[in-house]
């Protein structure tokens, strides 16, 4: 994790102190230009409102630390209902559902699987009827959509 997501974190962490939002994760990527994506949600879901007015504090903590030197993008958006899960967590809260899995390099010929997330350890990233997959073999992790 960079410096700025680490800050972030912990202008975010203050800011939704005693809230029932979530911070999901942060971000700080250089694509053609900078963003700065936050991702924050709530039982129920986050709506515009929401978004904006978080976007508006951490814009203000952003700017009184200056510990971004050059331009940047703010984003401060849901994770999504096809959310990535990274934290212990994730996988915890997200145990029984069925997930999307991308690995870096194909396993017995597959780069990816779709199963029921059974959960994770220190080494493996368990799917059912999937032999277990080794974590650091996995690219990304994500919820899967019906449609």
């Amino acid at each position: 994790m960079s410096k700025v997501e680490a800050q972030v974190e912990s202008f975010m962490a203050e800011i939704l102190a005693g809230t029932d939002f979530e911070l999901v994760d942060v971000e700080f990527v250089k694509e053609r230009d900078w963003y700065l994506r936050v991702f924050v949600d709530k039982a129920g879901g986050i709506d515009l409102d929401d978004c904006q007015t978080l976007s508006e504090q951490l814009s203000d903590k952003l700017d009184a630390s200056d510990i971004i030197g050059g331009a940047y993008i703010l984003e401060v958006s849901s994770p999504g209902i096809d959310r990535i899960l990274k934290k212990d967590k994730d996988f915890v809260r997200e145990a029984g559902k069925c997930v999307d899995v991308t690995l870096y390099a194909p396993i017995d010929g597959k780069k990816s699987f779709v199963g029921e997330l059974v959960g994770r350890d220190e080494n493996f990233l368990h799917i059912k009827d999937v032999a277990p997959l080794p974590r650091d073999k996995v690219a990304q992790v994500r919820l899967h959509i019906d449609f």
